[in-house]
């Protein structure tokens, strides 16, 4: 795909967040490229201590889980890299995983969903992330097909005329939804 293939997912992240922000519901696009996530190097739970879940050394994860722990709404997005969701972005969502879990399933009943870039394949990329929101308890609305674009480069997939639509419609359905459960 390229070098360029983070930034055309962070492309359709920022189309998702004009989108919703357009509709009242403020965010923030936190990129995983400039930080330091290491992968969990073991699991750890203390039965009654929140925050126990992963072991691991000083890097940024911390911000970026308080982050998600804050926000209503999480959307994750991520080029085809292999095969496979970008090392990175599992590392984020394997630690936050069992961080959250550990401390009393933080991500139940978030709203949220996936986003994939592929030059082609993003299949399996869509599965893994949906699969990681699922088990974290999440809800994930539907669209009008998965939210996926072609491409490598931010004007590929920001001229992915379906993608766009799906993910507008994903992004109604975000905003929807939540309006219901708040009322």
């Amino acid at each position: 795909m390229g070098v360029r293939a983070p930034v055309a997912a962070e492309a359709l992240l920022h189309h998702c967040l004009d989108r919703m922000t357009a509709q009242g519901v403020d965010g923030e696009l936190i990129s995983l490229g400039d930080l330091t996530i290491e992968p969990c190097t073991g699991v750890a739970f203390v039965a009654g201590t929140p925050g126990t879940g992963c072991v691991i050394s000083e890097d940024d994860f911390e911000g970026v889980f308080r982050a998600m722990v804050a926000a209503d709404i999480i959307l994750v997005g991520s080029p085809v890299y292999f095969g496979s969701a970008t090392p990175n972005l599992m590392a984020l969502l394997d630690r936050a995983g069992y961080v959250a879990r550990g401390s009393g399933n933080l991500f139940s009943r978030k709203l949220g969903g996936p986003i994939v870039v592929a030059a082609c394949g993003p299949d399996f990329t869509y599965a893994q992330l949906l699969m990681w929101f699922m088990i974290s308890d999440m809800v994930v609305p539907g669209s009008s097909y998965w939210n996926m674009a072609i491409g490598a480069e931010p004007g590929d997939v920001l001229a992915d005329v379906e993608a766009l639509a799906t993910l507008d419609r994903f992004c109604d359905n975000l905003v929807w939804l939540g309006t219901k459960l708040r009322s």
